[in-house]
């Protein structure tokens, strides 16, 4: 006659008849955590889970470096000036950011070698400057005016025109340092498409509106105290 089999905690009968289950059974196991996924570092085992660590293809377009600054090139006009090689441009009005400073004399067009001899009439006494062709931010053609974005003390600053040696090495060199310094970090603004005015350039009877001024920078003043003027403390 065969041994009764003796139920387990469970109730149900022991697979193995010989074997004698301890006092309050065996401890319940969870089960086995699935493998991480490739790439990860999360551990083999265990109840942290598997973490991604994909990098990103695409930067958001918030993230991605502007494609509009260019720097300051005191010797060739900007891209999309509106005066290609060739371009006449003798007698327009010059336009800074304050006004009307004459009307050009002369120019190159010459690439690596553009420049603007511009005649000022009774504005410096009648005396002549010289502007690099990289001040130049754009030109109306139908109105003839040529607008840099310089303003007039600048230009009036300037090194002293010289017709014996304006085209010489030495002083093209002290022309271009010296405008170079008056472009913040040697930047320059975006370019402007040919036969098109920018708002903050548009001419004046006056001559041309200086670009307007940014709002001023506001911080992240959340948590940070006291926003308005009055609510600071005396």
């Amino acid at each position: 006659m065969d041994r009764p089999v003796a139920p387990n905690m469970f109730g149900s009968p022991s697979p193995d008849p010989e074997r004698i289950d301890p006092p309050g059974g065996f401890a319940h196991m969870p089960p086995a955590a699935p493998d991480p996924v490739e790439g990860s570092t999360a551990p083999m085992t265990g109840d942290v889970p598997p973490m991604r660590t994909e990098v990103p293809q695409a930067r958001s377009p918030e993230m991605q470096t502007p494609d509009t600054i260019a720097r300051f090139d005191p010797w060739n006009y900007r891209e999309n000036a509106g005066l290609g090689d060739g371009g006449d441009v003798i007698g327009y009005r010059v336009e800074t950011t304050d006004g009307h400073i004459g009307k050009i004399d002369e120019a190159s067009t010459t690439v690596g070698d553009s420049y603007l001899v511009v005649d000022t009439g009774p504005w410096i006494f009648g005396k002549k400057v010289l502007l690099p062709a990289g001040t130049v931010h754009h030109i109306d053609h139908q109105e003839k005016r040529l607008y840099v974005d310089r303003t007039k003390q600048q230009i009036k600053d300037s090194p002293e025109f010289d017709p014996e040696s304006f085209r010489g090495e030495a002083y093209r060199d002290k022309i271009g340092g010296y405008y170079s310094d008056t472009y913040p970090m040697g930047e320059v603004a975006p370019p402007t498409p040919a036969g098109t005015v920018p708002p903050a350039a548009a001419p004046t009877p006056g001559g041309m509106v200086p670009p307007a001024a940014a709002p001023p920078l506001r911080a992240d003043t959340e948590g940070s105290g006291p926003e308005r003027e009055g609510d600071f403390p005396r």
